[in-house]
């Protein structure tokens, strides 16, 4: 019975995994879509430059975060202070680019832990099914009956009153990331469990048991980069929530605080000083600018991986 299924399989594309027979080209079929949207491609060279800052930001920032300059205290944009400086003299254009680097690190982290953490939730769920299935399910709905807002302000208060750690600003952004990572995993394992659920049943994963492949290496080899498609497509609408969440705690005073930057703070000490608009103006274009690459770039990629889109 096992030769006669060993003998089959190979002569059967349907049931040969993806990532033997298509796999390379689903990503490259992909890649050339994705090419031909040029909102999402010119979103993804905008998204690389922000992350390519955000890494660079002591050498490419003509200042500190936290440099003062009384006596250019609230100036508006000129020649020395490009994008103009708050109330305490600091260049607004360093402290944008130092944002960039705390925004985007609690925004690319927390969408990391979600896919480990939320990724391998999902498919022990849904590769395993029946009273495990049922059990951690049941989980997740309790966590969606809370709203995420509220959940995450309580997941924050908790943990800053912890006092794990000394530093002010290690002690904000774990907070937030765990905060984050709470609230963010929870979506992310429901798309994977459903996916998990309807590959399962495909012709090749039954294919891999008859010969005898584990069940872990049938979810890693086969079923994985299967689903691959819709979870990236969920991280790039992710991201720019986590990075906005972040800066609403900033904003309420949950995050991080002066004189640490975040885009989050900076438009908290913009709306304070309201006679002075760019100081909430640029924080807030960057917010705008990033949130919009991250969604054109994730409307891109669901075109790209959208199998009825092969043919237009």
């Amino acid at each position: 019975m096992s030769n006669v299924v060993a003998t089959a399989i190979p002569q059967d594309p349907s049931v040969v995994p993806s990532s033997v027979s298509q796999g390379k080209s689903l990503w490259s079929d992909a890649w050339k879509r994705l090419k031909k949207n040029r909102a999402a491609f010119v979103s993804l060279y905008f998204i690389v430059f922000v992350c390519l800052v955000a890494v660079l930001a002591p050498w490419i920032a003509p200042y500190s975060f936290e440099t003062q300059n009384i006596d250019r205290a609230l100036m508006s944009p000129d020649g020395v202070n490009w994008l103009g400086t708050d109330s305490l003299g600091r260049d607004m254009f360093s402290r944008i680019i130092y944002g960039a680097r705390m925004s985007m690190s609690v925004g690319v982290f927390t969408a990391i832990f979600s896919l480990l953490f939320g990724g391998a939730y999902g498919a022990l769920a849904g590769w395993l099914g029946g009273w495990v299935d049922s059990s951690l399910m049941r989980i997740i709905d309790i966590l969606y009956a809370i709203p995420s807002l509220v959940l995450l302000i309580l997941v924050g208060v908790i943990f800053n009153s912890l006092n794990l750690f000394e530093n002010p600003e290690l002690k904000a952004l774990t907070g937030i990331f765990m905060a984050l990572s709470v609230v963010g995993w929870v979506s992310l394992a429901r798309l994977v469990r459903g996916q998990v659920l309807q590959v399962r049943e495909m012709l090749y994963v039954e294919g891999a048991r008859a010969l005898g492949a584990s069940g872990w290496r049938i979810v890693g080899r086969h079923i994985f980069p299967n689903i691959l498609g819709p979870i990236i497509v969920m991280l790039t609408f992710q991201i720019p929530s986590n990075i906005l969440f972040e800066s609403f705690l900033s904003f309420i005073g949950l995050g991080l605080q002066p004189p640490y930057s975040s885009w989050g703070v900076l438009a908290n000490d913009g709306w304070r000083a309201k006679s002075y608009p760019h100081l909430i103006l640029f924080p807030g274009m960057a917010l705008f600018f990033t949130m919009l690459a991250f969604n054109l770039l994730g409307d891109g990629l669901r075109d790209a991986f959208d199998p009825k889109m092969k043919n237009r």
